[in-house]
């Protein structure tokens, strides 16, 4: 009988875990080992949690889905965080045109200074593609081929809602690597 690739390393694993002695590998020795593992996966306890933090995870629980939106927009306004677009970086497609709107409401009130920021990737030199290629991948969080799609298909918009100093960073290391970037 022979092993391959998966089944083997299983096999072996468990051979190494339960071969202390022959004598010891015993169904008794083997239901208790899975009833530990059962056990380990079904917990549901939680840490222990401080009784103040307990009393506001019961209150929160207890309120409706406005109450906890209304709850989470408070929080955000007393917490000064952004509202950060979903996975860091923009969809293809579809994503542009849901954006317009919001771009209208904050155009609104002129007297306003903007604080959020869009960064596009307009072009790169072709001797530092690889490079560029890297920075995006490391940037953006995604896979080296979706990096590679991304970069070559420039122009395109790279980060949403960012602050003034973060985008202005990325701009310079960007233009250090032979990237054009621009900030909108």
């Amino acid at each position: 009988m022979s092993f391959t690739g998966p089944s083997l390393s299983r096999c072996c694993a468990r051979s190494v875990r339960f071969s202390t002695h022959p004598s010891r590998r015993t169904p008794a020795l083997l239901s208790q080992h899975r009833r530990q593992v059962m056990r380990r996966w079904e917990s549901t306890e939680a840490a222990p949690t401080s009784p103040k933090v307990a009393g506001i995870v019961d209150q929160i629980s207890q309120l409706t889905l406005l109450e906890t939106a209304d709850l989470v927009s408070n929080l955000k306004k007393r917490l000064n965080i952004p509202d950060m677009p979903m996975g860091g970086f923009a969809a293809p497609g579809g994503a542009a045109p849901a954006a317009a709107p919001v771009e209208e409401e904050e155009a609104a009130p002129a007297a306003q200074e903007k604080t959020l920021f869009t960064l596009t990737l307009k072009s790169f030199e072709p001797t530092a593609k690889p490079k560029v290629i890297k920075e995006v991948k490391s940037m953006l969080g995604l896979s080296l081929v979706d990096s590679k799609k991304f970069v070559e298909s420039a122009p395109k918009l790279m980060k949403e809602g960012l602050p003034k100093d973060e985008c202005e960073k990325i701009m310079e290391t960007m233009k250090g690597l032979g990237a054009v970037v621009t900030m909108d």
